[in-house]
């Protein structure tokens, strides 16, 4: 049996969950959130823990089964706590901004970079250098920062660019430093 299938998911008590067919609505102090499991995939709330379990042991099921109660852990985690990154902006003049709801990045293009919040994101800013992103949606919060990461990735040579803040980038030497050790 899958490890990670097996476990159940613990239910808080600030948190209510609902089961239509193959549809789970998790409701908690941050939101509400809703997902779709595979028909084929049982889902059982028995008191306050919430059990996934497969019909058969082929690889297909095996693979649904661990993805389902994953993603049911994560929208239970998501209402109670929520989820966070962070990103750090390295570079002279890059820096970061909020005006209004829409975070306005500079990092080294002609003009600044606008970025629209997704629905159920929020962006909160420290030091012009620090950007954190907030919701209860792992996937999109996930999705989000690998996006405004994009707009400059991390450059190996001076490490100027949007990285994520536990991030290591490997340096490299420049052409100078490459005659030296010919």
């Amino acid at each position: 049996m899958s490890r990670i299938g097996k476990m159940p998911v613990t239910i808080p008590k600030e948190v209510k969950v609902e089961l239509f067919n193959n549809r789970v609505k998790v409701t908690g102090e941050k939101g509400t959130l809703e997902e779709i499991i595979h028909p084929s995939i049982q889902v059982k709330i028995d008191e306050d823990k919430i059990y996934v379990s497969r019909p058969s042991e082929s690889k297909f099921h095996k693979s649904l089964h661990g993805l389902s109660r994953s993603l049911i852990d994560n929208m239970v985690k998501g209402v109670s706590s929520g989820f966070e990154k962070v990103l750090e902006i390295r570079g002279v003049g890059y820096r970061a901004a909020i005006e209004g709801n829409k975070m306005i990045i500079q990092v080294g293009y002609s003009h600044p970079i606008k970025v629209d919040p997704p629905k159920g994101i929020e962006f909160e800013v420290e030091k012009q250098k620090i950007i954190k992103i907030k919701g209860i949606n792992k996937k999109l919060v996930g999705e989000t920062a690998a996006k405004i990461r994009a707009l400059r990735k991390p450059e190996p040579y001076k490490g100027k660019g949007i990285r994520y803040i536990d991030e290591v980038v490997r340096r490299k030497v420049g052409k100078t430093g490459a005659k030296e050790l010919g």
